[in-house]
């Protein structure tokens, strides 16, 4: 069943309406700054702090092989996605914020352990939802629109998300903890179920190509194939995991600048102003470049700049903390206290996290043909979940064992390297034309095969 353009307009818009506002809620609860701050506040522990974003690694990335196999075989994708990014996705930061405001001061552990469990939860939503719902974006949204569609949503929401971070600064200092926090999570939990919405009215037509789920051992089969035959794609995820790995101090920036300037929710407001702005102004650029001139380009743009990230930290460190700024207007304080090359950090950060969120899921579709998107994407993700699960808690290690500078450091030799192999190994897929598993050699799973074999599912 072939896409009308009226629903073609009418998906592209109320798509940007999803991705917009989950954009803008999560922005609320940022996990490079207000997440990593919070944990901060319940523990003195750099390697707990390290997992949060291993958390929520662990459940976006791993889970997704688990629905690859399912989603090949939903002629509709969208009755799945919707209850599992409601109920697993979305719910977990309204549950967060009453954690939060009922344990955090008498009980922090529970609080501690209901945060990075809530994390985990709405990452395992996203996860699991993941592949049926790239698939159907990819059904719905024509490929030289994906680029402009993601940019823009993540932009569109980011820019809102600016007047969000004034508010989040805001709300830190104004209100007391743990009530401050607890606020921010409910009011990112409003935004996202208002993105729920433009879910819900995605006009998805049937799938032109479906085949039966096969037992995993035959699924594990093709995913083998794709590893052996499949070159660029595998170049592809040696070079991103190194890129992942090198983007170990992300969620240390914020901690980083705190401890060192003595930093309050005013200076973490302004941080998270700078990297949500940031995102904002680029992502609509990132998008129109990637549709322009491919996926792989951006993406080697995003290791130039999660380069410099920890290069620019290392060159604040060598710095001296001043003394706190005691003008109590926000802005006055924020911009008296912050130093520059902290912004600058964040800032190319900001241009590290538009690029990549631009342009890693886009990608992977062009590596694929239609009838195999499900297993490149839930195999893209799972295999790349073991770096991204372990990068944060190693930086966390080697900031504890050996401060930020040494951590930095590490950080920066592994971007150089993932940078060189994203520019110089890595083809852009668009330039070939994806040859499909069948065409390969792998004959699809049918009932006949299962026949007198029942058990081996």
């Amino acid at each position: 069943m072939g896409r009308g353009r009226d629903d073609t307009t009418w998906n592209f818009s109320v798509s940007l309406w999803d991705i917009t506002f989950i954009t803008l809620g999560i922005s609320f609860i940022s996990r490079e700054t207000v997440v990593p701050v919070l944990v901060s506040q319940l523990t003195d522990s750099k390697l707990v702090i390290g997992l949060v974003p291993a958390m929520w690694s662990l459940g976006l990335y791993l889970p997704q092989l688990l629905t690859a196999n399912l989603a090949e075989s939903m002629p509709y994708k969208k009755p799945f996605v919707m209850v599992i990014g409601f109920f697993l996705e979305r719910l977990p930061y309204l549950l967060i914020g009453l954690a939060v405001l009922f344990f955090a001061v008498e009980r922090p552990v529970v609080a501690l352990i209901a945060v990075l469990t809530g994390i985990g939860l709405a990452a395992s939503g996203a996860g699991l939802g993941t592949p049926p719902w790239l698939d159907m974006i990819a059904k719905v949204i024509p490929v030289r629109r994906r680029g402009i569609w993601l940019g823009l949503g993540h932009g569109l929401g980011q820019l809102m998300g600016v007047v969000g971070a004034y508010f989040v600064g805001r709300i830190l200092v104004s209100r007391a903890f743990p009530g401050n926090y607890a606020l921010l999570f409910f009011i990112g939990f409003a935004f996202v179920v208002v993105s729920w919405v433009g879910l819900a009215l995605t006009r998805e037509p049937v799938s032109e190509v479906t085949r039966k789920a096969a037992p995993l051992f035959r699924y594990l089969g093709r995913v083998s194939m794709v590893l052996r035959r499949d070159i660029n794609y595998r170049r592809y995820l040696i070079s991103k995991s190194l890129v992942n790995l090198g983007g170990m101090s992300a969620g240390f920036f914020a901690v980083f600048g705190t401890e060192m300037f003595s930093l309050d929710g005013r200076g973490v407001g302004l941080l998270t102003a700078v990297l949500v702005g940031t995102q904002a102004i680029l992502n609509p650029l990132c998008g129109l470049l990637a549709d322009r001139v491919g996926h792989k380009t951006v993406l080697a743009g995003a290791a130039f700049f999660v380069v410099l990230a920890p290069l620019s930290a290392l060159v604040v460190g060598r710095g001296v903390a001043s003394a706190p700024a005691t003008d109590s207007e926000f802005l006055a304080y924020a911009l008296g206290t912050v130093p520059i090359g902290l912004v600058v950090t964040f800032v190319f950060l900001g241009t590290f996290l538009a690029a990549d969120h631009t342009s890693s899921l886009p990608i992977i579709l062009e590596f694929s043909a239609p009838e195999d998107r499900p297993t490149y994407i839930g195999l893209t993700n799972t295999l790349l979940a073991p770096v991204l699960i372990g990068a944060p808690i190693l930086g966390g290690w080697l900031a504890g064992a050996a401060g930020y500078t040494a951590m930095f450091s590490i950080a920066l030799t592994i971007s150089t390297i993932a940078l060189f192999l994203m520019v110089f190994w890595v083809d852009e897929p668009r330039r070939t034309t994806p040859q499909g598993l069948t065409a390969r050699g792998f004959q699809p799973y049918s009932d006949s095969d299962g026949a007198g074999n029942d058990g081996a599912q």
